[in-house]
Parts: C-alpha cells; sequence; structure tokens
C-alpha cells in the first residue's frame, strides 16, 4: 500500500508541474510583430532627433516625419493589444488529460509490466531462495508419478511390439548384459518409454563401472529428465554433476545442467552456461534449438540485454569465472576436480592447436590454483618464448606468472 501511494505522490507532482508550465507557457507574453514594429518606429524617432541636431534635417520636415512616425505607433499599438487580448489561454479540458494520462497511465504501465503484490527482494534474498528450493524441489519418482502413463503397445505396428516385448524378455533373464540393457534403453526411448528407458541406460552404467563413457553417463542423466516431463530431479542432478567432473564442456551436461538452474531460481547462470554452448557451437548440436527457443526470456530474467550471437562463433576457453560461479554447490573436491578437468583440456588444446595469449595466461594462473607449479613454471617459460615479439602480449604472461608466484 505505501508503494501505491508513493508511486501516486510522485505521478501527481510530476502533473502539477507540467500543468503549471502549461500555463505559464500559454499566459506568458510572447514578442509579436506589433512590438517589433513598435521598437523599428521608436528608434525612427531617436534618428530623426539626430538628424535634427546635425542640421541635416529641417524643423518642418522632422515635425512632418513625426506625425508619421507617431501614427504608425498608434497603429502597432493597437494591434498588439488585440493581440495580447486575443492570447491564448491554456485548456482545462488538456490539463487534466494530461494529469489523467500521467497518475492513470503511470500506475497501469505498472500494472502491466510491473509486479503488483511483490514483496522487494535483495539479491541476497533471491539467491537464498533459489537455494532453499533447489534444496526441496520433489525427487525423481514424484516427478514422474506425477505424469501420464507411458504409451502403450497398441501404438506400435504388430512387427516393432514384437520385437520390443522378445527384447525386454530378454534382458530380463539377462539383467548384466549391458549390450542387450543399451539395446533396451535406445528402443524404450524411441517408443517414448523414457522410464523404463532410464532403467536400462542405468543399468549400462551400473555394469559397466568406471569403464561407462561419459557419453553414457550423460544419456542416462538425459533420460531421467525427459522421464520426469523435462524436470531435473536431484537425482539427474547427481548423474550431470558426475558427467561434468570427468568432462566440464560436454555439451548435453551443460545444456541440463543450465535447465535445472533456471527451475531452481538463477536464470543468470543458467544464461551463462547457455551462452557460451551457443558461441561453442556447432550448429548442429542438439542442444542449440532448444537453447535458442529459450535464452531471450532467460536472458531478460537475468537482466541482460541479449543478441543472440553467431553460433559456434567462440570456443569455450578452460576454466573461466562463470563456470566456476556455476558449481559453486560442488565440494571443494568435486569442484577442483572439475576445474582440473577444463585446465586438462586447455593445455592440450594449446599443445596441439596454439592460441590467443589469453588462453596462455588462464592455463598458467589455473596451475597455479591447482598448485601445479613446476607445470605452470614450464607452461609460462615457453608462452615467453612464443610472445618474445609482442610486448603487449608480454605483458599479460608476466601478469599471470605473478598470479602464480612463479619465478620471472
Amino acid at each position: 500500500m505505501i508503494f501505491w501511494l508513493i508511486a501516486a505522490t510522485g505521478a501527481a507532482l510530476v502533473s502539477m508541474l507540467l500543468m503549471r508550465a502549461l500555463w505559464r507557457g500559454a499566459t506568458a507574453p510572447v514578442p509579436t510583430r506589433a512590438e517589433h514594429d513598435l521598437q523599428v518606429y521608436r528608434d525612427q524617432l531617436t534618428e530623426v532627433e539626430r538628424e535634427v541636431a546635425r542640421g541635416v534635417l529641417s524643423d518642418a520636415d522632422a515635425a512632418r516625419v513625426r506625425t508619421e512616425i507617431s501614427r504608425r505607433i498608434l497603429a502597432a499599438d493597437t494591434a498588439r493589444a488585440d493581440v495580447i487580448q486575443s492570447g491564448a489561454q491554456p485548456s482545462k479540458l488538456m490539463m487534466g488529460v494530461i494529469a489523467a494520462a500521467m497518475i492513470g497511465g503511470s500506475l497501469a504501465l505498472y500494472m502491466w509490466l510491473g509486479a503488483p503484490g511483490y514483496g522487494d527482494l535483495a539479491l541476497r534474498d533471491r539467491i537464498a531462495f533459489a537455494k532453499e528450493l533447489r534444496e526441496n524441489r520433489p525427487s525423481q519418482a514424484n516427478a514422474q508419478a506425477s505424469l501420464p502413463p507411458a504409451p502403450t503397445m497398441a501404438d506400435l505396428s504388430p512387427e516393432y511390439a514384437a520385437l520390443l516385448t522378445k527384447l525386454r524378455e530378454t534382458v530380463a533373464t539377462r539383467p548384466d548384459d549391458a549390450q542387450g540393457q543399451t539395446l533396451l534403453a535406445q528402443n524404450e526411448a524411441r517408443v517414448g518409454n523414457f522410464a523404463a528407458a532410464a532403467t536400462a541406460q542405468s543399468a549400462v552404467v551400473r555394469i559397466k563401472g568406471a569403464d561407462a563413457s561419459v557419453e553414457e553417463v550423460a544419456s542416462y542423466a538425459e533420460l531421467l529428465v525427459l522421464a520426469a516431463g523435462g524436470y531435473v530431479s536431484p537425482e539427474a542432478e547427481a548423474v550431470l554433476r558426475a558427467v561434468l567432473t570427468r568432462d566440464v564442456e560436454n555439451g548435453t551436461a551443460r545444456y541440463y545442467w543450465g535447465l535445472m538452474l533456471v527451475q531452481t531460481g538463477r536464470p543468470d547462470q543458467a544464461f551463462k552456461m547457455w551462452d557460451g554452448l551457443l558461441r561453442r557451437g556447432p550448429k548442429d548440436a542438439p542442444w542449440i534449438e532448444p537453447i535458442l527457443a529459450q535464452i531471450e526470456p532467460i536472458a531478460e530474467m537475468a537482466g541482460v540485454n541479449y543478441t543472440v550471437p553467431e553460433i559456434g562463433g567462440g570456443a569455450l576457453r578452460g576454466p573461466s569465472a562463470d563456470d566456476i560461479e556455476a558449481a559453486e554447490d560442488m565440494t571443494p573436491a568435486q569442484r577442483m576436480e572439475m576445474i582440473g578437468s577444463m585446465v586438462e583440456g586447455l593445455s592440450e588444446r594449446l599443445a596441439t592447436q596454439g592460441g590467443p595469449v589469453e588462453d596462455w595466461a588462464r592455463l598458467i594462473s589455473s596451475l597455479g590454483v591447482l598448485g601445479q607449479t613446476d607445470r605452470a613454471q614450464a607452461i609460462y617459460d615457453n608462452a615467453l618464448d612464443v610472445f618474445a615479439d609482442d610486448p603487449k602480449a608480454l605483458d599479460e604472461i608476466y601478469r599471470a606468472g605473478e598470479r602464480a608466484s612463479l619465478a620471472q
């Protein structure tokens, strides 16, 4: 209620100032053609007196000229009086329209763009609310239970239904057959039975253990999300974290991690992650279209005036502040493992493809954070040779060496 009183009072004060300016502008004297003529005639009278004083003009001629100029002055003064008397006066209707537009229009605009009744939340409170939302969100089982039943076999052709039934029966008798579970997960997903597909893919990951590939674990996380109707549950989050710990650049995991951040009140972090995916590409990656369909409203929620970048226009370059911030909920050991994975990817890229000085500086600083001083020193010395002819680049390398406490 206090907000509405303050807003209405502010609009009323502004309206009063506008109406006051309108009234004063309408009633204030405005120079007219008649006033200009009057000034000219007065100047002419003065000039006549000077001409008489110099003896250039006789008294008789001067009297005749004064009479003519005086006649013109009277005519101009009469015209000026008529203009003043018929001058425009401020319209009360117009002032009323202005007041209504200012007060009613501003309140209506807030009702449309604002959030009436929504309490003010500081950034710290919003972050705390998002953390609470994330910690207390529904489980995978509850999310799946709230969805409609999976598609039935009646929707399939008789031949395919028979093959799928046979595959299910075979896998049921051989639960530790990784190849059979993989085929079952693929076919269950193909028919839209994502819960069964996630169960089969879980078995694949369980059977292979440490030998399960990053793609297989990421596929399991994706099937969990699909089985929950697009919702990223705590169980799916745990699987995504395992993927990112092994491969921080995994596109599937980064997309769904961003989706989880959106669902738990952190569109700011989600935007940074999705924007990075768009810039990295490639254009035909499966996560590009879903991100393009969602990122603009997410950017607006994050308070970013966003223009979609060129897809694949920039590679993801090692550990950044945004990546570390997005992983702030991890344990210190998990976070260091994640950063280590990112550093390895950056190091391999620089060793095989090279890169700009910013990447070299980032790698040196990151190795210093990880405590790998000897390795950081070796890369630092190598960078000095690579950029020996570029003083500006050398300055950045020197600063990176200082941050990593290296010998210089």
